[in-house]
């Protein structure tokens, strides 16, 4: 009871567990000897040994006319929990999403990694409505290194939305290069002083402030707050007026 006990933990069904460890038990053998040490219903190992197959955790050995079912070795099972581990940690930023600070219609999120901060951009374009602002202050050249492919592709797909776009970057020769671009991408771009130096990039919209590193550890965090993001939006207007356009 312990050990099926414990095969139930690791992600099987109690059926799974069951023929798991009879088969274990038993080395080769049939549907019927399997159906019987299990106490399970033969027709019924037959779907349950199929599942465990596809979990690699059953082979079958033909011998003459007979089809035996052998269980892998046991190993398989650490195999089975690394891939369930990983998983936990690809959601683990969703769940940490899920575990906010929240106050009536306000709240904060905190995102960790690459992967999250992507999410959390397909959120922002999911979100803004026509003829809404969507205002960036950044380092171009740092922030498309994050993953230049999936934020190429973001760039033209936001492009083609109906939306005021507005982006301040970082003196650099890529930000210079994206300033003659603007209007391919529906942007207005100016270009900081000289001696600016970001490494946070911040996104405002009338929905949601976003603000994350783009250096490691990339973690980000996202405001719902209208005060907040009216404080963001303010501070960004100074900001553009006094840059004179090149």
């Amino acid at each position: 009871n312990q050990l099926t006990d414990i095969l139930r933990d690791l992600g099987l069904s109690e059926n799974e567990s069951e023929v798991y460890f009879s088969s274990l038990s038993l080395g080769p053998a049939t549907i019927l000897k399997i159906a019987n040490a299990s106490e399970i219903k033969r027709t019924t190992v037959y779907s349950v040994i199929e599942a465990l197959k596809q979990k690699g955790l059953i082979n079958i050995q033909v011998k003459g006319f007979k089809k035996l079912y052998v269980a892998e070795n046991p190993t398989k099972l650490e195999a089975m929990l690394e891939v369930r581990r990983k998983k936990f940690q690809e959601m683990l930023p969703e769940f940490a999403a899920l575990y906010n600070l929240q106050g009536g219609e306000s709240f904060i999120k905190y995102y960790e990694g690459v992967e999250a901060v992507k999410g959390v951009y397909e959120t922002l374009v999911r979100d803004v409505k026509p003829h809404d602002d969507y205002l960036v202050m950044g380092d171009q050249d740092r922030w498309l290194s994050l993953d230049k492919e999936y934020f190429q592709d973001f760039l033209f797909r936001r492009a083609k939305l109906p939306i005021k776009i507005r982006m301040m970057f970082v003196d650099t020769e890529l930000g210079r290069d994206w300033k003659t671009k603007g209007r391919n991408y529906n942007s207005q771009i100016r270009i900081l002083p000289k001696d600016s130096q970001l490494r946070t990039n911040l996104v405002i919209t009338p929905q949601h402030v976003f603000m994350h590193q783009l250096v490691h550890p990339i973690v980000g965090i996202l405001v719902d707050n209208k005060t907040i993001i009216q404080m963001h939006k303010e501070m960004y207007e100074i900001i553009w007026k006094s840059i004179k356009e090149e």
